[in-house]
């Protein structure tokens, strides 16, 4: 019997939409067939008895949905983030969720490392200026600029994104700090990253950039007091996740000039409501959450998404599961070598 994956109908960060050539380029050799369900709670659920996977994407994959599924080895995601996954129901379950965590995020650092130069040297604000006539007025901004060499760029969290932005920004010359108590220090100083406490991250920065993923325990992780401890010169880049954030600690923060502006990728509400306040500041840079995007972005999730599902259904542990401790019980054969360097606790 083919395996059958079930996923909701419509694209997922994607004009084009349609089809799942992609996915399927490593699901063919078994057989294996997409079936769309509509886009709703029940319509999945009506469908969920006869998935042996799910293709999770367009929607919120709750925990009613996870419990209808009665057969499925897996859940993937085509993104790194998977904050619209119930992944401790997934987890209850043994049901394993993959993620795409390496896939573009050299785009992401360099969307991160963008906003960063962009919000700097207040390119937006000098853009208007030479467009509406005061090429006079560009100058005395910047002379009240420090110069980028020297500063303090400090991360909260120092995940993959915030390795390869570190690798960026040591040719500009900054001095960076990290905060991050589930990665080993080791990993920080190769980078030439001093380990260092989120106080000591948020007083010390020039630029602070945000790099948490969307969990319940980050959630609105920084917030007035936060801001507070962050100086009044100091520019917040966030390229994580915006419910990470207190957007309205941070929107007062801007507004009382507690910190000096900010480079946003991601908000609290997405798509950003007409009248919020950010829209309205001119030291800060946005983007409509589109940091990992580039020609190649679809391509590659896609073939990514559609190589996890063919390791699970064809019986093996797949690549990049962000429940792990499911796996031993899955039934899933562990194909990955062990470490054979200093033992299994290295």
């Amino acid at each position: 019997m083919k395996p059958r994956i079930l996923t909701p109908a419509g694209a997922s960060f994607t004009t084009a939409g349609g089809g799942y050539d992609l996915e399927l380029e490593a699901l063919e050799r078994l057989g294996a067939e997409i079936v769309e369900c509509p886009a709703t709670e029940d319509g999945f659920i009506a469908a969920a008895p006869e998935a042996d996977a799910v293709y999770a994407k367009g929607m919120k994959i709750s925990a009613r949905m996870i419990e209808a599924l009665a057969k499925a080895k897996v859940i993937t995601c085509a993104t790194v983030g998977v904050d619209y996954v119930d992944v401790p129901a997934a987890t209850a379950r043994g049901i394993p969720v993959t993620n795409c965590p390496d896939t573009f995020i050299e785009e992401v650092a360099d969307h991160a490392m963008m906003l960063l130069l962009a919000t700097h040297r207040r390119c937006i604000e000098q853009d208007r200026m030479v467009r509406e006539g005061r090429w006079s007025d560009g100058r005395p901004q910047l002379l009240k600029v420090p110069r980028l060499m020297g500063s303090t760029l400090g991360f909260v969290a120092f995940g993959r994104v915030a390795r390869l932005t570190a690798m960026r920004a040591k040719a500009f010359g900054l001095r960076m700090i990290a905060y991050d108590p589930f990665v080993d220090e080791l990993t920080m100083s190769a980078l030439g990253v001093v380990p260092a406490s989120l106080d000591q991250v948020l007083s010390e920065s020039d630029f602070v950039s945000m790099h948490a993923p969307d969990t319940a325990e980050t959630r609105k992780m920084l917030t007035t007091k936060h801001f507070a401890r962050m100086k009044r010169t100091a520019i917040f880049i966030n390229t994580g996740r915006g419910p990470t954030v207190d957007e309205a600690a941070l929107i007062a923060a801007l507004q009382s000039k507690q910190i000096a502006g900010a480079g946003l990728d991601v908000f609290e509400i997405e798509p950003v409501k007409a009248d919020n306040p950010l829209l309205q500041m001119p030291h800060v840079i946005l983007s409509p959450h589109n940091a990992s995007a580039s020609a190649r972005f679809d391509e590659a999730r896609k073939r990514r998404a559609g190589q996890e599902m063919a390791l699970v259904l064809s019986g093996r542990w797949p690549m990049s599961c962000v429940n792990p401790t499911v796996l031993p019980g899955s039934g899933l054969r562990r194909w990955q070598p062990y470490a054979m360097e200093r033992g299994p606790n290295s």
